[in-house]
C-alpha cells in the first residue's frame, strides 16, 4: 500500500508553541495548508474541508513562523520579493502584507499580514506507468493540485533507468530535511535558479532528463529549449488548466512549439489526473 510521507517535525518546528500540539493533533495524515491572517483564527485546510481554531493570530506570530523559516536556510529570505519562503521539509509559505517597491519592482514584503503554510508531502507510487514513457512530459494544474508530488514520484521512478538532474530552484522537489528518496540515478541542483541551473548540470553532469518545477518565465523556457535541442529529455511543471490554456500564454509558445514536449499530465483540484498528447 502506498503511503504519505512528510517533514513533519520540521513543520511542527516553524509553528509557534501554542500552535503545535493542535496542529499535530489534527493533521498529521490529512492536512494541507495552515492559513494564518493577524488578527483572525488559524485556519486548518484538509482532504476533509477546512477547521478554524479559536485563538486568533498575532503578529509576533507571523514573525516567528519567518524567522524559524528562515533562520535554516539563510538564502530563503531574498525569496520573499517573490511572495514566499521555502521552509525546512520543502513546506511552502506564502506571504501577503505591505509591499516593498523600489524603482516599479517589488523587493520583498514589509509588514507581513498573513501566512499560508503549504505542507509538502511524498506520495511513492503516485505516478502510476507514467515513469515508462521516455518522452518530455509537462505536469500542469492549478496550484495545490499536486504538480510537484507528481513530478517528485516521476523523476524517482524514471530514474531506475535514466540519469536525471533535477534543478530544484526552491528546495521543494527533494528537501534536504525531508528525506524524501531520491532514486537511482537522481542528481539534485538546489538553490539557484532555473536558467542558470539548466545550463550548469547540462554542463556538468551528462543528464539523459532535466527535471524543473514550475516554469514560469521566458527564460525558463529558453533554458529548457536549449537543453531539449542538446538531446535531453525534459520534466517540467507550469501553472495552466489545459494544454490549451497553456497555448494561449504567450511566454510559452516557444516552448510549445519547440516540440519538446509530447505529453501532458493534467492535474485536477481532487488531486486526479489525466494524460493529453501535445500536438504541433
Amino acid at each position: 500500500m502506498m503511503r504519505l510521507k512528510c517533514a513533519w517535525r520540521e513543520l511542527l518546528g516553524i509553528l509557534p508553541t501554542w500552535l503545535r500540539a493542535e496542529v499535530d493533533r489534527q493533521g498529521r495524515d490529512c492536512l494541507q495548508e495552515i492559513r494564518l491572517r493577524r488578527g483572525k483564527p488559524v485556519v486548518l485546510v484538509g482532504a476533509n474541508g477546512r477547521r478554524e481554531l479559536p485563538r486568533p493570530t498575532e503578529q509576533e506570530d507571523l514573525q516567528y513562523v519567518i524567522n524559524m523559516a528562515c533562520r535554516y536556510s539563510p538564502w530563503t529570505a531574498s525569496t520573499t520579493a517573490q511572495g514566499y519562503i521555502t521552509a525546512p521539509g520543502g513546506h511552502r509559505i506564502g506571504i501577503c502584507g505591505e509591499a516593498l517597491i523600489r524603482n516599479d519592482e517589488m523587493k520583498g514584503i514589509g509588514t507581513v499580514t498573513s501566512l499560508n503554510i503549504r505542507i509538502a508531502r511524498d506520495f511513492p507510487g503516485i505516478c502510476s506507468n507514467l515513469w515508462l514513457h521516455h518522452e518530455g512530459i509537462l505536469i500542469l494544474g492549478p496550484p495545490g493540485s499536486g504538480k510537484t508530488t507528481l513530478l517528485r514520484d516521476l523523476i524517482r521512478q524514471r530514474s531506475q533507468r535514466e540519469t536525471i538532474s533535477v534543478v530544484d530552484e526552491r528546495g521543494e522537489i527533494f528537501p534536504p530535511a525531508a528525506d524524501f528518496p531520491l532514486g537511482m540515478n537522481t542528481d539534485v541542483l538546489s538553490g539557484c535558479r532555473k536558467r542558470q541551473g539548466v545550463l550548469f548540470v547540462l554542463r556538468t553532469m551528462t543528464p539523459d532528463c532535466i527535471a524543473v518545477d514550475e516554469i514560469t518565465a521566458s527564460e525558463d523556457c529558453d533554458a529548457l529549449i536549449h537543453a531539449g535541442w542538446c538531446g535531453v529529455s525534459l520534466l517540467a511543471t507550469a501553472h495552466a488548466c489545459s494544454v490549451s490554456d497553456l497555448r494561449s500564454r504567450p511566454v510559452y509558445s516557444p516552448l510549445m512549439k519547440s516540440g519538446l514536449f509530447e505529453m501532458a499530465v493534467v492535474m485536477r483540484k481532487d488531486k486526479s489526473w489525466y494524460t493529453e498528447r501535445i500536438m504541433q
